[in-house]
């Protein structure tokens, strides 16, 4: 159990990193052009109703005065009040949360569930018709924006073939998965691209490895030794690299959100920056950052469990 010591020490050493990235979310939300009281008010604001407004959001205290205020919330578990929404923002943040979450934890699935197969293939064949044609698919997929992929899939899916719908979320269980089909399929086709060479890559090391040699000797069956000894090792260097993208898929998630209208946390930090509401923009960027280092921190854990040689 020694080997898991690292879950003590390790959210410690994370905290400064969370610190450091609230600063930078502080400082460029501040940047950003224009008044989100007068946005919010529009023609209609007085000097008068504009002061009181500034006031009851602390938006008249010196910036240090507000990133203290930022950080103090933060700690009590707040995120404060949304200028826009007149709510407290953790609040609006849970209305929102279920569909990133789907759509970011069917995407990773649905992208190992293509790339696990395909670099299985490919490292098996290497070198065949089959191994290069998975290796051309996974190089043009890492050249389509994610925007466009999504057009394209609802071009074809939705107003050709008329198999799914062009956007919105839906209601139910049935409605919800009818809708998210297209959202998966956009960026796992994306994520997939990238885990298939790297997962390949390791598969093709591992199969003329030491361990793998030793159980071939032992007079195991090759698919022994493939499933035993070569895919477990080959994984370790692919979960780190989807903890990686997963920091690109969350922040992918805002276009994603955006083409096919889904009511998640992307598309209410769309709606929050177009209004300058700081404080829904600053809690769903922390959310968003603290969602990526708990997901590496996650990656650590499993790759030590994965492979016992591994010390953190």
């Amino acid at each position: 159990m020694h080997r898991y010591r690292f879950i003590l020490y390790r959210p410690i050493q994370l905290l400064p990193v969370l610190i450091g990235i609230s600063i930078i979310i502080f400082v460029l939300v501040r940047s950003i052009p224009g008044d989100p009281v007068r946005a919010l008010l529009g023609a209609r604001g007085t000097p008068e109703s504009i002061l009181r407004i500034r006031a009851q959001f602390g938006l008249d205290e010196p910036l240090w005065t507000q990133y203290f205020y930022f950080i103090e919330n933060l700690f009590k578990g707040e995120m404060g009040r949304s200028i826009l929404y007149k709510i407290d923002v953790l609040e609006l943040i849970g209305t929102r949360i279920e569909p990133t979450l789907v759509l970011v934890g069917g995407s990773v699935l649905l992208a190992l569930l293509i790339a696990v197969p395909l670099a299985a293939i490919a490292a098996k064949y290497r070198g065949r018709p089959v191994d290069h044609i998975i290796r051309l698919m996974s190089t043009a997929g890492l050249g389509f924006p994610a925007f466009w992929l999504a057009i394209m899939l609802i071009l074809l899916f939705s107003i050709q073939l008329d198999l799914f719908p062009v956007a919105g979320y839906g209601k139910t269980f049935g409605e919800k998965l009818h809708h998210m089909i297209l959202p998966w399929l956009t960026v796992a086709l994306a994520l997939s691209a990238v885990l298939t060479r790297n997962l390949r890559a390791s598969i093709l090391a591992e199969l003329h490895s030491d361990q793998a040699t030793a159980a071939r000797a032992r007079g195991l069956p090759e698919s022994v030794v493939f499933w035993r000894h070569v895919m477990p090792n080959s994984l370790v260097p692919t979960v780190n690299l989807l903890a990686i993208n997963i920091g690109w898929l969350i922040s992918g998630t805002v276009v994603i959100e955006s083409v096919f209208a889904i009511p998640g946390m992307g598309q209410l930090l769309i709606r929050g920056i177009f209004t300058r509401d700081y404080m829904v923009v600053q809690g769903v960027a922390m959310t968003f950052a603290c969602a990526t280092v708990f997901v590496n921190f996650m990656a650590d854990v499993l790759t030590v469990t994965i492979d016992p040689r591994v010390k953190l």
